[in-house]
C-alpha cells in the first residue's frame, strides 16, 4: 500500500513486515515513536512479537543478544546516549556472530545536551562489527531494514541502520510499503547456524588464548568482506522484486568532475539541492552518496571517483583531534591512486544546525579556491 509515515514508523512498519520476533526496547528521543508503534503492533496482535521492556539500552542489547542466540529475530531501536551505552555489548553481538538489526536515529552527542541530528553516535561504533547504512530518506528507511535481515543472517553479522534526527525521524513522506507475502517471498525465516539449545550443549563466548583469539577477528574480518557481495546481491534482488535499489553508494556526474561532494544521510539532498546553481556557474560538479560506511565501500568509491579533480566531503560528525570520520577514510581509501584528488574536509550540520543549499554552494566555492591544500578543514556555518 502507499501511505505516509514518518521515518520512525517506516522502521516500525518494516520490522512487522520482517516478521520480528522479539523486541527489546527503552525509550529515548528522538527514536521513541519507533517501539511504541511496535509496541502498538502487539497488542493489536498484528506483529506476534515478545516486547520486552527493559531498564536501560545496555539491556536491551543484552535481551537481543540472548534472544538471537536462542534463534530469535531480535530487533532494537535507541539513539545518541543510549547507542553509547550499549558500546560494550555491540562487541559481544558481533563476536558472537548474532544477526540482530537495530535502527539508530542520529542524534548529537552530550554534553551539551542536544535532541538534533548528528552521526557522531554511530560513527563513533564503527569499530564494534556492525554493518552501517546510512538512509537518505524514509523509503529507504523501510526498504533497508528489510534488506538488512537478508545480509544479516546470510553472513552472520549484526547491522546498525541509521537516519537523521527529525530530517527523516519525525518527518512525513510517502512510502510504499510492500505486501507480506512479497517481503516473505525475499526474506525466509531465520535459520540460525548456532544456537543455544539444552539437546546440544556447547559453550559460546567463552575464554580465547593468545593462540585462538587472531582466529576470531580474522573470521570476524572475513565475514565484513561477505558482507559486500551480499549487500549488493540483496539490494540487486530487491529492485527486481520491488522496483527499487540503492547499491552501496549512490553517484551522479562524479566521474572527471572539477569537484565531486561526498556525503552520508540527509546532506546528499540538500548538496543535490545545490548542483544545478552550481553547474551553472561553469564548474563541473557531481554528488556522491555513502549508504554504507561499514563495510566500506572503497572500491565502488574509487570507481565513483575516477579522475576528480577535486573531492569535498561534507561529515555531519567530528572526531576530535583528528576531524570528519568519511573525509578521513576516503582520503586513506583514494591516497593509492596514481595522481589522486586533493580530498578536502567540512563539518556541516552538526548538532542538528541547518545546511541549505547556498551554504553547499559556498563550500563548493571554498574547495574549488586554487589555494587549499589537504591539511585545512572547513566549519561551514561555524557562528565565530
Amino acid at each position: 500500500m502507499k501511505t505516509v509515515l514518518e521515518g520512525n514508523h517506516a522502521a516500525s512498519y518494516a520490522a512487522r513486515l520482517c516478521r520480528v520476533q522479539v523486541i527489546a526496547a527503552y525509550p529515548i528521543t528522538p527514536q521513541t515513536q519507533i517501539v511504541e508503534k511496535l509496541a502498538e503492533f502487539c497488542a493489536d496482535g498484528s506483529l506476534p512479537a515478545r516486547f520486552i521492556q527493559v531498564e536501560s539500552e545496555h539491556s536491551a542489547m543484552a535481551a537481543c543478544i540472548g534472544a538471537a542466540s536462542a534463534g530469535a529475530r531480535a530487533f532494537a531501536a535507541t539513539s545518541s546516549q543510549g547507542l553509547a551505552l550499549m558500546h560494550e555489548l555491540l562487541h559481544w553481538a558481533a563476536g558472537a556472530r548474532l544477526p540482530i538489526v537495530m535502527v539508530n536515529v542520529n542524534r548529537a552527542m552530550a554534553p551539551p545536551w542536544s535532541i538534533y541530528a548528528d552521526q557522531t553516535d554511530s560513527v563513533a561504533q564503527r569499530d564494534t562489527g556492525w554493518i552501517q547504512f546510512y538512509c537518505a530518506g524514509n523509503q529507504e528507511v523501510l526498504d533497508t531494514v528489510i534488506q538488512a535481515y537478508r545480509v544479516c543472517e546470510a553472513v552472520a553479522l549484526p547491522a546498525l541502520l541509521n537516519l537523521d534526527a527529525f530530517y527523516l525521524s519525525h518527518t512525513s513522506e510517502p512510502v510504499d510499503v510492500p505486501d507480506q507475502a512479497a517481503v516473505d517471498a525475499y526474506l525466509p525465516p531465520f535459520r540460525p547456524r548456532l544456537l543455544l539449545d539444552p539437546e546440544h550443549p556447547r559453550a559460546i563466548g567463552g575464554l580465547a588464548g593468545p593462540d585462538a583469539y587472531m582466529e576470531f577477528r580474522y573470521d570476524l574480518q572475513q565475514a565484513m568482506d561477505e558482507a559486500k557481495d551480499a549487500l549488493v546481491k540483496a539490494d540487486a534482488e530487491f529492485r527486481l522484486r520491488f522496483g527499487r535499489g540503492y547499491g552501496l553508494i549512490e553517484a551522479r556526474e562524479t566521474e572527471g568532475a572539477d569537484l565531486a561532494l561526498v556525503t552520508m544521510g540527509t546532506l546528499a539532498g540538500t548538496a543535490a539541492a545545490a548542483l544545478p546553481a552550481l553547474r551553472g556557474n561553469g564548474a563541473r560538479v557531481g554528488l556522491a552518496r555513502v549508504r554504507v560506511l561499514r563495510p566500506f565501500p572503497a572500491e565502488a568509491l574509487r570507481a565513483a571517483l575516477r579522475r576528480a579533480r577535486r573531492v569535498l566531503v561534507l561529515d555531519r560528525n567530528l572526531s576530535p583531534g583528528s576531524g570528519g570520520v568519511l573525509h578521513a577514510e576516503l582520503a586513506a581509501a583514494l591516497a593509492g591512486r596514481p595522481d589522486p584528488p586533493l580530498v578536502l574536509g567540512a563539518l556541516a550540520g552538526l548538532g542538528g544546525r541547518d545546511v541549505r543549499p547556498e551554504a553547499i554552494a559556498e563550500a563548493a566555492a571554498w574547495a574549488l579556491a586554487p589555494e587549499r591544500h589537504a591539511e585545512e578543514r572547513l566549519w561551514l556555518g561555524l557562528k565565530r
